[in-house]
């Protein structure tokens, strides 16, 4: 993926995009920083996994109506195809993902 791709362009693929929404301040946003690596390690190639930090992008956050951080969204085709606030184990993330990528 280039540096230079919008988010738009990113979300907008066919490969699904996990977006955190997270802040710095947030306790819980820090419980979720290992669980995302330990995804991506499961689901590698597979999906895209992308942290968006809701202070440095206020317009991206409200946009998606991001009331509560962590606030997770997977995204395919431009879609929000799931979403949940709070702190999400990585075996449903995982199962959400795996999901999206066998509908290629």
């Amino acid at each position: 993926m280039a540096a230079n791709s919008t988010f738009g362009e990113i979300i907008g693929g066919q490969k699904p995009v996990l977006v955190d929404f997270f802040a710095e301040w947030c306790g819980p946003c820090k419980t979720m920083a290992p669980m995302l690596k330990e995804l991506k390690d499961a689901v590698g190639s597979k999906a895209i996994i992308l942290k968006i930090d809701v202070d440095k992008n206020p317009s991206i956050a409200q946009h998606y109506q991001v009331q509560g951080v962590p606030t997770l969204m997977i995204f395919q085709h431009g879609n929000i195809k799931w979403r949940q606030s709070g702190v999400v184990p990585v075996h449903l993330l995982k199962g959400e993902l795996d999901k999206l990528s066998k509908v290629d």
